[in-house]
């Protein structure tokens, strides 16, 4: 009878230091994976409005044209357009504009010296000489109420995670 030297599995040591690389590599990757797929809805709503209004306040100064983020609070919905725009063009855009999802509801959009439009559609301009209407829109889900703050001559657009009105 021969005895064999030749081992048929792997050693504890082995075993070890290969669960801790896999252990590593996960503890790196899963943040990151975790971050990109299972988004917020009321992250990509705020990444969209606070991205489309800096974008709109600067290719309005670029472009030295007018342009207006619509708000259908009615049918929670945005859209874009410019002062050039013909009438096809404007329906294309609200045909095409961003519905929040579900779940996610337009308040309503407050205007200082004008009040609250809770109902229809309003519109927030950007002006050529690179200022903005100032405004405030009020978004909900089940949980929570938030509101954005378009200020008329910075081009950030604060966030915050409460309900804030205009002082009156």
């Amino acid at each position: 009878m021969s005895i064999s030297t030749k081992s048929n599995g792997f050693t504890l040591i082995e075993l070890i230091v290969v669960i801790m690389l896999v252990s590593i590599m996960l503890f790196f990757s899963i943040p990151r994976f975790q971050g990109t797929v299972f988004t917020d809805n009321t992250n990509r709503v705020s990444r969209w409005v606070i991205l489309k209004s800096r974008s709109l306040k600067e290719k309005a100064f670029i472009e030295q044209r007018q342009y207006a983020l619509h708000i259908g609070v009615d049918t929670n919905s945005l859209w874009i357009t410019h002062e050039k725009m013909t009438e096809a063009e404007v329906n294309k855009a609200v045909q095409n504009s961003y519905k929040l999802p579900e779940g996610i509801g337009i308040r309503d959009v407050e205007f200082p010296g004008q009040g609250k439009i809770e109902y229809g559609n309003t519109k927030i301009c950007f002006y050529a000489k690179g200022y903005s209407d100032k405004a405030l829109i009020h978004i909900d889900d089940k949980d929570n109420q938030y509101t954005f703050f378009i200020e008329p001559f910075l081009s950030q657009v604060r966030f915050k995670n409460e309900y804030v009105e205009f002082e009156r």
